[in-house]
């Protein structure tokens, strides 16, 4: 059977890339479409150049680091790909992949990261924060975000099986596409995370600092608040220098480091900080791989990898008091959390048993 695999961009290093590079593994047969890409995340992904067909955005200006300024164009774009001689089709989708223009003797199974975020859940917040709330800009934006929603509903049928990755998003698809999916959790490189019984005395996050991340809230809680506690914060943005401004004398903000420090601090960390709500959440499953302890926001997809009071605990509202009072309860019962037994539970959401699933479900289908 020949497959084809469709993943939005393949432009940075982010949670979805790295689902559709285990798809790959999968298939390494498969050829993969994808609206525009960058040569070295391609490689860093262990996928061949040779391998990839991009769209015509690919040859717009700047379109490796700016593609999200030709969003009115990614329907169109979607659909100029003809996958009309595969028997399977495979996209990872958090945007516009699972539109790909399908045909009645194939099979499209479609990997639902959410529904388009920034169209539906997310579409006042992302036009507070673009500053598109009025004006002629504005207008535009709405324009189009209200054309990509119903282009989005309308491209519903061309996919055969959803499969969402979380429960979290399994109840977003039915709320907004009125239609059923299995769960199967992304893949999490554990292997690469060791295990350290023996934990430091500070608090680690690390992130992109972008506003829905919250790490400014993380770091003004301790700057504020648990002044007598250590924080060390790991990540760049563009919200770096406004997160400096509010950092304490003990928070230390390293900026971007090489992955293997990254893994270093957060492995002998006493707990890993969690402010966002994520669909599903890579980066507190790789904190557990190393035996560290999670003290997260309890909305989201961290609600189905972290065990309260037993890999970590959960604070009800993204403000300063209630993540201040969750750091409190974590360090009243520290007895609770043994790294070896996070290290078990983290073991669940591996490679390998996201290859499995996936695989069977795909072969019971067919």
């Amino acid at each position: 059977m020949k497959i084809a695999l469709v993943q939005d961009w393949l432009t940075e290093l982010g949670g979805a890339e790295k689902v559709f590079s285990q798809i790959f593994k999968m298939y390494p047969e498969a050829d993969i479409y994808t609206l525009v890409c960058d040569k070295k995340i391609l490689k860093k992904l262990e996928i061949p150049d040779s391998k990839v067909t991009t769209s015509f955005i690919q040859r717009l200006p700047f379109a490796k680091k700016k593609y999200r300024n030709y969003f009115p164009l990614f329907t169109l774009a979607i659909e100029t790909f003809d996958l009309s001689s595969y028997d399977i089709i495979i996209s990872s989708s958090y945007c516009v992949a699972k539109g790909v223009l399908t045909n009645s003797n194939q099979i499209h199974f479609c990997y639902c990261h959410s529904p388009v975020r920034y169209a539906w859940d997310l579409h006042f917040q992302y036009l507070r924060e673009a500053k598109l709330e009025s004006g002629i800009k504005g207008f535009i934006a709405k324009y189009f975000l209200h054309k990509l929603r119903l282009w989005d509903i309308a491209s519903l049928n061309r996919v055969d099986h959803f499969i969402s990755n979380s429960k979290f998003i399994k109840q977003r698809i039915s709320k907004i596409y009125n239609r059923e999916s299995i769960t199967i959790y992304p893949p999490v490189d554990i292997d690469n995370f060791s295990i350290k019984e023996d934990k430091e005395d500070y608090y680690f996050t690390c992130s992109r600092m972008v506003p829905y991340k919250k790490v400014d809230l993380i770091v003004e809680t301790f700057s504020q608040y648990l002044q007598d506690k250590k924080l060390i914060v790991i990540g760049t943005g563009p919200d770096f220098e406004k997160i400096k401004k509010k950092a304490g004398e003990n928070v230390i903000l390293m900026g971007y480091q090489p992955l293997e420090i990254m893994r270093d601090y957060m492995a002998k960390a006493k707990a890993f900080v969690f402010a966002a709500e994520e669909d599903f959440g890579i980066v507190p499953v790789e904190a557990q791989s190393c035996g560290t302890p999670v003290i997260a926001y309890g909305k989201g997809g961290v609600l189905e990898t972290v065990l309260e009071n037993k890999t970590g605990v959960f604070f009800k509202h993204q403000d300063a008091l209630s993540l201040k009072d969750a750091v409190e309860n974590f360090e009243n019962n520290l007895q609770n959390f043994n790294p070896l037994f996070i290290r078990q539970h983290a073991e669940k959401f591996s490679n390998n048993v996201f290859i499995n699933s996936l695989d069977s479900f795909i072969k019971e289908k067919i």
